[in-house]
């Protein structure tokens, strides 16, 4: 069982590793060109849904295999982080299409 375990923890992290980027690129352009919010809500919804599978299964053992949760919440708050980036931006945008 801990092959998959590998396999799932390689996956999250190559998932993840872009996450960062992501949200640098929002904070440096500060705006949404380029990002949707469909996709950002469905991908944290895909973390959230990954880290309640570890409470279902029976044979997720907590003491060691916490880990695997630990990646799946820090990619959530990294998308989270984006999330909220994208309001922000957001109503930045609108601000200064007001003023114009």
């Amino acid at each position: 069982m801990i092959v998959a375990e590998i396999l799932e923890a390689t996956m999250l992290i190559c998932f993840g590793l872009s996450w960062p980027l992501n949200v640098y690129k929002s904070i440096k352009t500060k705006s949404t060109k380029g990002k949707s919010l469909f996709f950002l809500i469905l991908i944290d919804f895909g973390y959230i849904a990954g880290m309640a599978s570890k409470f279902f299964n029976t044979s997720f053992v907590w003491e060691t295999k916490w880990w695997i949760f630990a990646i799946y919440a820090l990619n959530f708050i990294m998308v989270s982080t984006d999330l909220i980036l994208y309001f922000i931006n957001l109503k930045r945008e609108k601000k200064a299409a007001l003023a114009q």
